[in-house]
């Protein structure tokens, strides 16, 4: 997990999660760069995958950023309340190649959305055709299949 930040007087930018074994990026914008936002982004994405959440988002890994210092609100579950949704780790400090991944996912977006525009004058519809492009782009570690499919394919061995 890794946020992309365009301006930098801008306050909006991108949560970009990457799912490890596919490398299905998950891109969502956030108006503020804070913690409280990315809470809610993680919030949202529990509500949409429900029971399988915890089992595609078995672990976070971010970065020491101060959008990610809401350690306690990103584990507890908004669902369950009593329970953790997952596991959270923080990489090393000035270590981005401990989310190698995620870095490729950020340069993937950079080809849509470059350094120095503002996050905000991009429409949630334009991220998410970014998204598309990225989990649809073939990919030599999948012989070539997308993450997108390999994504698919990986939803079906989840029990209901």
């Amino acid at each position: 997990m890794d946020t992309v930040k365009g301006k930098k007087s801008s306050s909006s930018s991108l949560l970009v999660l990457t799912e490890r074994k596919t490398r299905k990026e998950i891109i969502i914008k956030l108006p503020k760069h804070s913690a409280e936002e990315v809470v809610k982004a993680i919030d949202t994405l529990e509500e949409k995958y429900q029971d399988k959440f915890n089992v595609i988002f078995k672990t976070l890994t971010c970065d020491n950023g101060s959008e990610f210092s809401y350690s306690e609100e990103i584990i507890k579950s908004k669902i369950n309340q009593d329970k953790n949704r997952t596991k959270l780790y923080y990489c090393h400090p000035y270590s981005s190649w401990e989310r190698g991944s995620n870095e490729v996912a950020n340069k993937l977006i950079r080809r849509y959305i470059p350094k120095g525009e503002d996050i905000k004058n991009f429409t949630d519809e334009f991220i998410r055709k970014v998204e598309i492009w990225i989990n649809n782009y073939p990919r030599k570690i999948f012989n070539y299949s997308t993450s997108e499919e390999f994504f698919m394919q990986e939803m079906l061995k989840i029990p209901l």
